[in-house]
């Protein structure tokens, strides 16, 4: 069975197609993706501009065509907080399935913090113990922790790098009182959150996930991508302290020359670093996990759980554009 899943990102918007059926491991077969940062194209109301509109529902088109081409048979759509937060959000997603026959499904912060860590769960097994999921997206920073398939809490906070960058470090390289005025911010928004997953008690596993932790592991000396999802990948908070001072100094064209940077990602990462060094300190955690496995795995696994129970998929004469449905039921 081929499945695909289509993520509305803040930074990116990206089709994976995977070969997979229920009890097995999703394989990638192909995918489509472009840099599209929709906060860039806010208004002062917070709106998603028209230009903003046409290059998603663009890409959207372009998506469902990849899907049909490669004969997948199902496809989720959904998208996270660039959309979620954004003021004229419903009249997006209204438009987008208008106009391209797509339904996204728009996933509340704690049903994307939930999916990300039943995708970490099903990648390190039962004897993980508990485990706590950090994950920095470009508009929103996510934190899961349980020791079932489905967090016992869930939680979002605005702390997305590409929002942070935007909006608090308008110089490059940035000054260093937007350095220590974002510290401050990030620490006084996280706090809150921390001190309620601390209640719960203290992990077996701290995991990272998503594009910003594993440049910050791969540029303080993790395994490279070319090695494979197996390679054991770890951020140690030593290191990342280092690393963030380092980048507090740099251009966005400097860290281009970083190894594991990306041109889209470069302008962000120091954000990214500054969350994920606060997080690591406030959780005191020394050294955490980073899992390969993210959001958009997490919603195929799901869905492939619910065809035990639904029964095989027909072939459809084409894609079926429904929304994943039902993610949050455990």
């Amino acid at each position: 069975m081929r499945l695909g899943v289509l993520d509305i990102g803040s930074n990116t918007v990206h089709l994976l197609l995977v070969d997979a059926h229920p009890g097995g491991q999703p394989v990638p077969f192909a995918s489509h993706k472009r840099p599209l940062s929709l906060v860039q194209y806010l208004d002062d109301d917070g709106a998603i501009t028209e230009a903003g509109q046409n290059e998603l529902i663009e890409f959207v088109l372009e998506a469902r065509e990849f899907a049909l081409k490669h004969q997948a048979q199902d496809l989720l759509a959904f998208c996270t907080s660039a959309i979620r937060e954004s003021s004229n959000g419903e009249q997006v997603l209204n438009r987008v399935q208008r106009e391209t026959t797509v339904q996204l499904r728009e996933l509340t912060g704690p049903e994307e913090a939930a999916m990300t860590f039943f995708a970490v769960r099903r990648w390190y097994g039962w004897g993980a113990g508990t485990v706590l999921d950090l994950d920095i997206g470009g508009g929103s920073f996510e934190m899961a922790l349980g020791a079932d398939e489905l967090p016992q809490k869930a939680t979002s906070v605005p702390l997305g790098a590409g929002r942070l960058t935007r909006d608090w470090l308008f110089e490059d390289p940035p000054t260093a009182k937007s350095v220590k005025e974002l510290r401050k911010y990030i620490r006084s928004t996280l706090k809150p959150a921390v001190k309620e997953f601390s209640e719960l008690g203290t992990p077996h596993l701290v995991v990272g996930t998503s594009k910003t932790f594993r440049s910050l592991a791969r540029i303080t000396g993790a395994a490279p991508s070319a090695m494979g999802p197996f390679a054991r990948r770890e951020l140690h908070a030593l290191d990342l302290g280092l690393w963030t001072q380092r980048l507090t100094a740099m251009s966005a064209a400097d860290r281009l020359h970083l190894p594991g940077v990306s041109e889209a990602r470069a302008p962000q990462l120091l954000a990214g670093a500054l969350v994920a060094e606060a997080a690591l300190e406030l959780f005191k955690v020394s050294t955490m996990q980073i899992c390969p496995w993210a959001l958009r795995e997490g919603l195929i696994l799901r869905r492939l759980d619910q065809l035990v129970f639904d029964g095989p998929l027909e072939p459809p004469r084409h894609v079926s554009a429904r929304p994943a449905s039902e993610l949050s039921r455990s």
